[in-house]
């Protein structure tokens, strides 16, 4: 079963929704910088998960055309 950025990815490229996809990205890594900077906290399973959504996205942005902006 797909999981639900997957669900919401595979929406946003069917709609051919760059944007949508490419501020759900910046989102992500603003999401796992903050979490990268907490102290005193073990955030490593919630910051993988984010980097495993963002490489979804990506993958998502690739189905469009045109570069994937980093």
């Amino acid at each position: 079963m797909p999981s639900a950025i997957e669900l919401i990815v595979e929406g946003y490229a069917s709609l051919k929704d760059r944007e949508s996809l490419e501020h759900l990205r910046m989102h992500r890594q603003r999401l796992a910088v903050d979490l990268k900077a907490r102290a005193g906290f073990d955030c490593r399973p919630s910051i993988a998960q984010l980097e495993q959504d963002i490489a979804t996205i990506e993958a998502g942005l690739r189905t469009l055309s045109g570069p994937v902006a980093g």
